[in-house]
């Protein structure tokens, strides 16, 4: 368990908190690309580490990051007008463009710039990249900005990138927690992710199957300068004497999960704290286009659509009130949470744990060192931060490009650390070769 300081300092990431001003220094999701897909388009209101901002494309096809409130009285410009590449505030005709020049005020005299009348000073707009599906931003100081490299889930511009997106009103570490705990796969997800004799875990349309009733698993962890990948190491169903069923985990600083693969595609998610008690969870499928899900199919398979799972700002419509539209019958008749979607099963855990987690209560358990160890590395990784030592996850401290998630029936003499894992992707077409140009 954590003290009420320590939790403070995990969870936090408004103003001056140190978490906060840590994640600043990775280049961070603001919204999705197809958000912001039309040039001269409704501009989207966005909110990371306590920060409003304003998302739009301008008329040439670039896309600004900014401070929401004009700079002139502190108006929303999300209700402005997006022509001519810039942003136009309602009020008073202040106009903005995508790197924050105030480019026309037209409530105000023309008159020459001297130096008693200088030109107004920018707003605040961030860099950008757009990758992956992602639109990003560079939120931390400017002289600390590093050139954008592409994510492992994200590899290579060829890479599919299927995205869901649900906005959940807790903490940003709690859902991180749930994502690298793959224990409770076993039981909260049985009825999605059921056993089977299968050789390896499998996709279907409904169901991912795998080869394990193991609900105990046993956890090895190895830790790096990027975060740490782990094993939860199940008996298979079958030949279970000689064999290890190995899901491997890997966390990689600050807030993502590459979750073992299926045969088709591999899966990972990312945590955007878009404030202490709330959060902005993609969870993504990506790989081969070939084999890599589009995204209705993705969406509908998660319970995660538009208009029938979630509203238009991507806030779940199952809560707590309706308690997740529970279905008490469905779990008589043998599924064990009567929640669709297993998104949604975890959703309903983290949620019911409150906006920010009390792990002061806890009582851990063996199936719980990746939470320890997440909880330990990120601590630490604040202090250092704090020592102005270099920041976990970046530069020469980043996720080598062979590390990667993986699951497989290995031999008991098979070390799972030195097992030659592999991205998900389609064996007739040439492997998948990550590479960090941009």
């Amino acid at each position: 368990m954590l003290t009420h300081e320590e939790n403070d300092l995990l969870c936090r990431v408004e103003g001056k908190a140190p978490m906060g001003q840590l994640m600043r220094r990775h280049w961070t999701p603001v919204c999705l690309i197809e958000e912001v897909s039309e040039p001269d388009g409704t501009p989207v209101k966005a909110r990371v580490f306590g920060e409003d901002l304003v998302v739009f494309r301008d008329t040439e096809g670039r896309v600004g990051v900014m401070d929401e409130y004009c700079p002139h009285r502190r108006v929303s410009l999300v209700f402005g007008r997006n022509e001519n590449c810039g942003l136009r505030c309602l009020y008073h005709g202040w106009k903005m463009d995508v790197e924050g020049n105030i480019v026309e005020r037209v409530s105000e005299p023309v008159i020459p710039i001297s130096s008693t009348n200088a030109a107004p000073p920018k707003h605040l707009a961030y860099p950008t990249k757009e990758w992956g599906g992602f639109v990003w931003a560079y939120m931390g100081p400017p002289e600390t900005m590093t050139a954008f490299e592409p994510p492992a889930w994200a590899p290579t511009a060829e890479t599919k990138v299927t995205i869901a997106k649900v906005i959940i009103d807790c903490n940003w570490a709690q859902i991180l927690e749930g994502a690298i705990d793959s224990a409770h796969s076993s039981s909260l997800h049985s009825s999605d992710m059921v056993p089977a004799r299968v050789d390896s875990a499998k996709a279907t349309d409904s169901m991912w199957l795998r080869p394990s009733t193991d609900k105990a698993p046993r956890m090895q962890i190895e830790r790096g300068s990027y975060g740490f990948r782990y094993a939860a190491i199940r008996r298979p169903i079958t030949n279970a004497a000689a064999n290890d069923y190995v899901r491997s985990t890997v966390f990689v600083a600050p807030a993502t999960a590459l979750i073992p693969p299926n045969n088709l595609y591999n899966v990972a998610n990312i945590n955007v704290p878009m404030d202490d008690t709330h959060t902005a969870f993609y969870f993504m499928a990506w790989g081969h286009p070939l084999q890599t899900p589009d995204t209705d199919t993705w969406r509908k398979f998660l319970g995660q659509q538009l208009g029938p799972d979630l509203d238009s700002t991507y806030r779940p419509l199952r809560n707590r009130a309706n308690l997740f539209w529970q279905d008490r019958q469905a779990m008589k008749a043998g599924n064990f949470t009567g929640i669709t979607g297993f998104p949604n099963q975890d959703i309903a855990m983290w949620l019911t744990m409150g906006p920010i987690a009390d792990r002061t209560h806890e009582r851990l358990g063996a199936s719980d060192q990746a939470i320890v160890e997440f909880r330990k590395q990120m601590l630490q990784a604040v202090q250092s931060f704090a020592k102005g030592e270099p920041v976990i996850g970046t530069g020469d401290w980043r996720i080598p490009k062979q590390i990667c998630a993986y699951q497989a029936i290995v031999p008991k003499t098979t070390d799972w650390r030195a097992y030659e894992a592999s991205c998900v992707w389609d064996s007739t077409q040439p492997a998948l070769e990550p590479s960090y140009s941009t």
